[in-house]
């Protein structure tokens, strides 16, 4: 089992020191039986006049800062060290009754968030992953959708804010790992499935090659879980295509996926004030 260390930098400039609301952070990782958070650390300057930490209401850690002085730089510099468990995912894993959608479900399955209203590419290009009787064996649909989007579509970064909307991501045939993941709960839930976005970060083989000066290797990644009745919540990645939670560290599990912000605030100034904001993200692993 390897243990990640995560590093994650962001800093704000301005052209003049200017005062600061508050600032909510989502950087801390989930209390998940395949993850372990074993040290985590945050350092903000200028520090906080307050810090306080809440869990919502799907077991997120959400922090609060609020600030009493002014600065032109503001910083945010998370630490964390976690011992991570790789899981799978077969299609024997899947309860017998659930093996061929669509299937009961029972008392213990979580509620299925309602579908959007659904453009009718969206519509037809999720029902296009079963048979013609409307029928699916389980574990092919899942996996198929999954590499599906990553063999089809075109998959970089978008630094424009927010999310494509799911059938702009089909005509487009591209998008971030974001927009991917938008589509496919889309689609899964139109289809009757619990699927629920997640924010955190992806671990890349290269992360271990830098200095720890130099913030570099892994990225701040979005992918999807979908509860499968017998292993429960499955994490599927269509931005790369894989099952299982192999290199990926949850933050952040999200109805709505502008829940999962890592990191937003306000600050009292010009709107010419802010010159940038910058972000770094390394990801090292270690034997355990």
């Amino acid at each position: 089992m390897p243990i990640f260390v995560i590093k994650h930098v962001t800093t704000y400039h301005y052209r003049q020191p200017v005062a600061f609301g508050e600032h909510r952070m989502m950087l801390r990782p989930r209390d998940d039986g395949d993850q372990i958070v074993l040290d985590t650390d945050i350092a903000i300057e200028p520090a906080p006049s307050r810090l306080s930490w809440t869990r919502d209401g799907l077991g997120n850690h959400i922090a609060t800062a609020e600030f009493d002085d002014r600065a032109a730089e503001l910083r945010f510099e998370s630490t964390i060290r976690l011992d991570h468990a790789a899981m799978n995912f077969a299609a024997d894993d899947i309860a017998e009754h659930a093996r061929v959608f669509p299937f009961a479900r029972g008392a213990d399955h979580p509620p299925v968030v309602p579908p959007m209203p659904l453009h009718p590419r969206v519509r037809q290009w999720a029902e296009g992953f079963l048979r013609a009787d409307g029928t699916a064996d389980t574990y092919d649909l899942l996996v198929g959708m999954t590499q599906a989007i990553k063999s089809r579509f075109k998959h970089g970064a978008r630094y424009q804010h927010g999310i494509q909307a799911p059938e702009q991501t089909l005509k487009l045939a591209s998008g971030s790992c974001r927009d991917h993941s938008l589509l496919m709960i889309t689609a899964l839930r139109h289809l009757g499935f619990a699927a629920r976005f997640v924010s955190g970060y992806l671990y890349l083989a290269d992360a271990d090659a830098g200095s720890e000066a130099e913030l570099s290797g892994g990225n701040t990644h979005a992918w999807v879980q979908v509860y499968v009745p017998g292993p429960g919540w499955v994490d599927f990645d269509p931005a790369s295509g894989t099952v299982g939670n192999q290199n990926l560290v949850r933050i952040a599990v999200v109805n709505d996926p502008r829940h999962a912000i890592p990191l937003q605030g306000s600050y009292f100034g010009r709107s010419a004030d802010q010159i940038a904001m910058k972000v770094a993200v390394r990801v090292a692993a270690a034997s355990a």
